[in-house]
């Protein structure tokens, strides 16, 4: 009630001080069951907490994306160094062809760096654009942290069984059936 009201409301008798504080009293303590039933709910605050939710995410996902792109990185520079680090030198007079992708590459190398690369000793790494001599040992290493960097890496053919009856009978490479 306004004070104009309460006054009027004294003066004819109607009401009486103690019953209107008694009122009042009332009313208070139904105002705190009520806050205290439903909290209050904030749109500002919950706006601001949804918001700082998303950036959270969108900052884990940041990282994250950096995180992989940092662990990239270190994997490249691991390849890089084994390939630095074990490079044969492939000098010589004899053409090896070999596919990367669609494209047929030639590199020139030894006659027994040729033999070896096609019993599997060595393999070929392309880095930068280059090819690489590597020994079949570091090309595994290569292949378990970034595949594409190993052009050829042909499988290691068996040696000869000693006690083999046939041995003395090779089968020629131009043989037709």
């Amino acid at each position: 009630m306004s004070n104009a009201l309460k006054e009027q409301l004294l003066k004819a008798g109607l009401a009486d001080a103690k019953k209107l504080k008694a009122v009042k009293k009332e009313k208070h303590k139904q105002k705190v069951q009520a806050s205290k039933n439903q909290p209050v709910v904030n749109e500002a605050s919950m706006l601001a907490e949804q918001k700082r939710q998303q950036q959270v995410e969108r900052d884990k996902q940041l990282n994250q994306q950096k995180q992989a792109a940092l662990q990239q990185k270190a994997i490249a520079a691991q390849v890089k160094q084994l390939i630095g680090n074990n490079t044969i030198k492939a000098n010589g007079e004899v053409g090896y062809n070999f596919t990367d992708g669609k494209l047929v590459k030639r590199l020139y190398v030894s006659s027994r760096q040729h033999d070896e690369l096609s019993r599997g000793l060595l393999a070929i790494a392309k880095q930068d654009e280059q090819y690489y001599l590597v020994p079949t040992a570091v090309a595994e290493k290569i292949t378990q942290r970034q595949a594409e960097s190993i052009v050829v890496l042909n499988a290691k053919q068996q040696q000869e069984d000693e006690d083999d009856p046939y041995a003395d009978f090779k089968i020629p490479d131009d043989l037709m059936w």
